[in-house]
């Protein structure tokens, strides 16, 4: 009885904190939970225009793009689902492998009757969204890929040999009970040594993403995105097999992190890329260097219209 009482209280506070939304997305935004891909994503849906999606990637959800949200909002369509398995989207069994979450995007496109797009995305975001821009090619505009590889693309191998990223292969049942009740302290690794300054991705916004990974299954679904890379590997060289994207690319590093290797990495994948690099920034750009990302986001997506 007392540990079902205890269950249930910790069930309240991660719904409270979730709810508490960090950084406001504008109040003319609209939530949907869409179903796609037999599943259901959580997705934003702000102001209008030219559609642009923005996609998220691990240690947060679609709450990191609201200052980006604001910004393009006054002249985009800005569509910002949770991937599955995060943030406030269903948590499905499988289907992590990243062409599978591009075909759940692309469920969310069809129900809102949208065609083009431009593609802004982060981290795991980058590879769910390479994944959609291969096989639907004809349908991005422009992409905007910041701060993390892409599995099997260029210099993966020499990026899987980097020691910060020993998660990539850290999962399964006994990992799980190891974080089960302490996401917080597995998270603030993350936020802490990948950024250039840690005070940068503030305490609210620490508790705020702590709790939506606490849910039940949401730590599962999280060590998931990694265990698919093996299979991404396979898809992504599918995918290059074919011809290298030709929309134009953004690649953003930040200068404390990916910085210019974003760069060479999609240099590999597509054959009009232009390098970004965001000044003072680890990985969390959005969180440590909005201002500069918002901007260099900005200016991109103006310059092919």
């Amino acid at each position: 009885m007392l540990r079902i009482l205890a269950t249930s209280l910790i069930a309240l506070l991660s719904a409270s904190l979730a709810e508490a939304k960090v950084v406001q997305f504008p109040p003319t935004c609209k939530v949907q939970d869409i179903p796609t891909n037999a599943t259901s994503l959580h997705v934003r849906i702000c102001g209008s225009g030219p559609a642009v999606v923005l996609l998220h990637g691990y240690g947060e959800t679609g709450d990191m793009w609201a200052p980006l949200a604001a910004d393009l909002a006054r002249d985009h369509t800005v569509i910002v689902p949770d991937l599955r398995g995060m943030g406030l989207s269903a948590l499905p069994v499988g289907g992590y492998d990243k062409k599978t979450q591009g075909q759940d995007v692309a469920g969310v496109l069809d129900a809102l009757k949208v065609g083009q797009i431009d593609l802004v995305t982060h981290d795991i975001g980058n590879m769910v969204g390479f994944a959609f821009a291969a096989e639907h090619r004809d349908q991005v505009k422009a992409f905007v890929l910041m701060d993390a590889p892409l599995p099997g693309v260029g210099p993966w191998d020499e990026i899987l040999k980097n020691p910060l990223l020993w998660h990539f292969r850290f999962g399964g049942p006994d990992m799980e009970r190891l974080v089960a009740g302490r996401e917080r302290i597995y998270l603030d690794r993350f936020w802490n040594e990948f950024s250039a300054d840690p005070a940068k991705f503030d305490e609210e916004s620490r508790q705020h993403y702590a709790a939506l990974y606490a849910r039940p299954g949401a730590m599962h679904a999280g060590f998931e995105q990694f265990k698919a890379f093996d299979q991404d590997v396979k898809d992504d060289q599918a995918f290059l097999a074919t011809g290298k994207l030709t929309m134009p690319v953004l690649a953003v590093g930040g200068d404390h992190s990916f910085g210019p290797m974003m760069a060479v990495v999609m240099r590999a994948a597509a054959t009009n890329v232009k390098e970004g690099v965001v000044r003072d920034a680890g990985h969390w750009l959005m969180e440590e260097q909005p201002g500069q990302t918002v901007s260099m986001v900005r200016t991109f997506l103006d310059a092919q219209k």
